[in-house]
């Protein structure tokens, strides 16, 4: 009966697949649409979760960041350059999904980025204690 039952366990444990969740629901290109007339706003995430954040005003773009997933020491953070001399770490805190959020408490602002995926758009909130920030994306691709 215990050789059974270990087989069992055995069969359980191996068959159960660890599943690795991805924020797959960020690729695509993004247009905000809930900003100023006068500037545009795009975040485009590629299949390896790289992205990349810009704002146009016109035909100049007054601001532009990289954004990568990335896995270092064990942990998942999202990785932002391009707006610091340094790249600044969020450390991913909950991923689901259709949602991720991330947490830096040491950086000024934001210290929260959240990302949800409702009704095919692309919602972002950027926020520290204070102050936030909400974003809607509407997908151009």
């Amino acid at each position: 009966m215990r050789f059974l039952t270990l087989i069992f366990i055995s069969s359980l444990l191996f068959s159960c697949k660890k599943e690795s969740k991805t924020p797959d629901f960020l690729i695509g290109n993004w247009e905000r649409i809930n900003d100023e007339s006068n500037k545009k706003n795009y975040e485009i995430w590629k299949k390896d979760f790289s992205g990349l954040g810009f704002t146009l005003r016109d035909k100049d773009t007054v601001f532009k960041e990289k954004l990568n997933i990335i896995t270092k020491k064990n942990n998942r953070y999202l990785k932002v350059t391009g707006v610091n001399q340094q790249p600044t770490y969020f450390k991913i805190t909950t991923l689901t999904k259709n949602s991720l959020i991330c947490e830096n408490s040491q950086n000024e602002f934001p210290k929260k980025i959240s990302y949800w995926l409702e009704n095919e758009k692309l919602n972002a909130k950027v926020a520290n204690d204070d102050f936030a920030i909400d974003f809607v994306f509407k997908k151009t691709q």
